[in-house]
């Protein structure tokens, strides 16, 4: 087996420097990066005997890989509530945790995030906010080098497996609620991200509905913000029945631009956050509980880096209509 002494002789370089290149340490030339990583390309090493040179460090680690939202504060909450969820739940179970966010390896291929984690002797990840465009972690997860969840993207091989909710089913479920207690019959639908997979999902269940009731839908995508959202609301909510969003928070903005307008519409939203309470009006939605969701990721996790198979987790939702005194405490 090719060591890290052999990298650091074939590249001319000491064995600290080897060592320093796989963890990424700064101030190290390109030039010397350029050997380093010819040598390990030339050899064929293979990172995971650099857990020999890192002794000092606990082994079995999992990290929680978050692609903190930074243009929208107001749903923070989210990721604080998977946070919180998680580091509970690894602190019962024994399980040393790190958090990584996705800035911090935007830049990196596929190999440089594999060298990366197993420099930080990361067994197991946690992916919060994948995306269809994250073509790199794609590769990561098509690799099977780690063993691997996936929240809200349904990507499942021998070491991957998926945590979520049936989206699908819940965007059915709080819009038909809505438009039967209102008697709507033409719907404006806010979708969220593109080639988000939970947007796809969601839209599957809305097209469900409208052609089960034979309705009329608008569908505009608002990208899961409140300002796109109350903007598509002022240009399209008036000729509509109803204004069905695939997030709480577009649907805050979508109710503000409606009292701006001084019409009524019912407005539904998605995912039961906090700040639903604080708005006045109340919104049919459907409360996920983000901290039994990573939780639930971190026995998944667990169970994977014992030995268990990839599998899709899918956990109970409910709908609701939040009000002021349901979140003061």
């Amino acid at each position: 087996m090719v060591s890290i002494k052999d990298v650091a002789k074939h590249a001319g370089v000491a064995i600290s420097t080897v060592s320093k290149v796989l963890n990424n340490y700064p101030n190290i030339s390109e030039e010397t990066k350029k050997k380093v990583n010819e040598a390990i390309e030339e050899l064929n090493f293979v990172p995971n005997s650099i857990a020999a040179a890192l002794s000092s460090k606990q082994s079995g680690r999992v990290a929680l890989l978050i692609n903190m939202v930074t243009h929208a504060q107001a749903i923070d909450e989210i990721d604080m509530q998977y946070l919180a969820g998680a580091i509970y739940q690894a602190k019962e179970m024994g399980i040393d945790i790190i958090t990584v966010f996705f800035s911090m390896i935007k830049d990196k291929n596929v190999e440089e995030i594999t060298r990366y984690f197993q420099s930080q002797n990361i067994s197991g990840i946690v992916i919060y906010g994948l995306s269809k465009e994250d073509t790199v972690l794609h590769e990561l997860i098509a690799s099977k080098t780690f063993k691997i969840v996936l929240i809200d993207a349904p990507l499942i091989n021998a070491n991957t497996s998926c945590v979520w909710i049936d989206h699908r089913q819940a965007q059915y479920d709080v819009a038909k609620r809505t438009i039967e207690e209102n008697t709507c019959k033409r719907i404006l639908y806010i979708a969220g991200k593109k080639n988000g997979y939970v947007t796809e999902r969601r839209l599957e269940g809305i097209k469900q509905l409208v052609e089960e009731e034979k309705l009329q839908i608008l569908i505009k995508d608002g990208e899961f913000s409140e300002l796109q959202a109350r903007n598509i609301t002022f240009q399209y909510a008036k000729n509509k029945d109803v204004v069905v969003c695939a997030s709480d928070l577009m649907a805050i903005g979508a109710m503000k631009a409606l009292t701006d307008m001084d019409i009524f519409r019912p407005v539904c939203g998605f995912d039961g956050i906090t700040l639903m309470g604080y708005i006045g009006k109340q919104m049919n939605t459907i409360r996920q509980n983000f901290s039994s969701i990573s939780a639930e990721a971190i026995k998944e996790i667990y169970r994977l880096m014992n030995g268990g198979e990839g599998q899709e987790v899918i956990l109970p939702y409910s709908i609701e209509r939040l009000q002021y005194l349901d979140i003061i405490c």
